[in-house]
């Protein structure tokens, strides 16, 4: 990561590393997700073309949604990157609220939990439904574990021993 200089040349946007990579649950063809907080969208978008353009795979795109964040994809040394850039702070995105659950829950749920996990990982779902599949959470994935965010250390153990989820 640091030999890529990604994080350097995006210091300017709070960058910060999250998904599957540092919590271990990467599989074939993850990628490193960096967040990023990018209050302008067009200045971030010409930062990513100046800094990244140049490598392999570059790509960029702008969601219509919300407040538009800005994304681009591309691969340092055979490695994918994808960098999300939005209006709001970094610690307020979904991307980092999941992140930080997935990394409580990994803590206190111990092997067997991310065990559970890498299998489904491994059988082709993304993480968020993967944790969900193996804590038995119903409805959207995505909003089930910014619901579990919510809780604190305790909450998430008793969701752990109410599911009999691995760990738990």
């Amino acid at each position: 990561m640091e030999a890529s200089g990604v994080l350097t040349r995006l210091a300017r946007f709070d960058p910060h590393v999250a998904g599957t990579f540092p919590l271990g649950l990467d599989v074939p063809g993850s990628d490193i997700d960096v967040l990023c907080h990018a209050p302008d969208a067009e200045a971030f978008a010409a930062a990513l073309w100046e800094a990244f353009g140049h490598f392999a795979h570059f790509a960029v795109w702008q969601w219509q949604k919300a407040d538009r964040p800005v994304i681009a994809a591309f691969s340092v040394a055979g490695v994918p990157f994808e960098v999300f850039g939005q209006a709001l702070p970094v610690e307020r995105q979904h991307g980092w609220r999941h992140f930080a659950v997935e990394a409580r829950l990994l803590r206190l749920g111990g092997a067997g939990l991310r065990e559970a996990v890498m299998a489904a990982r491994r059988a082709g779902a993304k993480t968020e439904p993967a944790f969900a599949e193996v804590l038995g959470l119903e409805g959207d994935a995505y909003r089930a574990m910014l619901d579990l965010g919510e809780k604190n250390d305790t909450g998430l153990v008793e969701v752990l021993k109410r599911r009999g989820s691995p760990g738990g």
